[in-house]
């Protein structure tokens, strides 16, 4: 085959692949109002109020996505591990897309994507009765109130985010420290979205958000499993 019609052939299968996650996107934005249970005239829309769980959820998922995509790209520069490069890109991937779906929700709904002035961090989750003890990120607070008393500590902002120092680390290390750093900061930020996404799960009202968090406990969950063979495989451990 010669190269202009192998140029030719990718760019189509790379325009079918687009065409095909805008169709996702916009289907998910569709069901963002109904489950689709009932034809969309037969059916008042389901709008969350700025305080709701599926609110809060939206802005402070979209907020821990991004910490994510960030520290993807940083250990891309740090090493030439095609594993750890892989795993970085399927991260900053998928958190990429999904944020842009909690953004386009929040959006729909006419709803801020900034956390309300004087409010906590994770008071979405008062009424969530799971705690997970090792879910990363700094608490305050007791057990019972959800991840309601979380602390914002050094620019981290919600459950498993890294802080300001541990960024600058990372983005100051390099090869297999880069990769050790990375792993552990990573299944830190995964163990505290796994928390987060729970919560949207029992909490949140719109199906389409409820299915979304689901995915992203079931995603996630596979991905601490990887990340402690990785870790294991260069000789070290998630964080306590």
């Amino acid at each position: 085959m010669s190269p202009a019609r192998v140029r030719r052939t990718r760019w189509l299968a790379g325009s079918v692949v687009g065409v095909a996650v805008l169709c996702a996107g916009a289907a998910a934005v569709a069901t963002a109002r109904d489950d689709g249970s009932a034809p969309a005239a037969a059916s008042a829309p389901r709008t969350p109020s700025a305080g709701s769980a599926d609110a809060g959820f939206a802005r402070e998922m979209a907020v821990h996505h991004q910490q994510a995509v960030e520290m993807s790209f940083v250990v891309r520069d740090r090493t030439k591990d095609e594993d750890v490069r892989r795993l970085a890109y399927d991260i900053a991937n998928t958190q990429a897309n999904q944020r842009g779906m909690l953004l386009g929700w929040l959006d729909l709904w006419e709803l801020p994507k900034t956390t309300p002035a004087g409010q906590e961090p994770m008071a979405w989750m008062s009424g969530h009765g799971h705690h997970d003890e090792h879910a990363g990120g700094h608490r305050g607070g007791g057990h019972g109130g959800g991840e309601a008393g979380f602390e914002a500590h050094d620019g981290a902002l919600m459950p498993g985010m890294a802080t300001r120092t541990e960024l600058k680390a990372l983005g100051a290390a390099e090869g297999v420290k880069a990769e050790v750093l990375f792993l552990q900061l990573m299944t830190d930020h995964h163990k505290g979205g796994v928390t987060m996404a729970e919560g949207c799960a029992e909490l949140c009202a719109v199906p389409a958000e409820k299915r979304l968090a689901q995915g992203m406990v079931e995603a996630q969950r596979s991905e601490l499993d990887l990340m402690a063979d990785m870790l294991a495989a260069r000789g070290a451990a998630p964080r306590p």
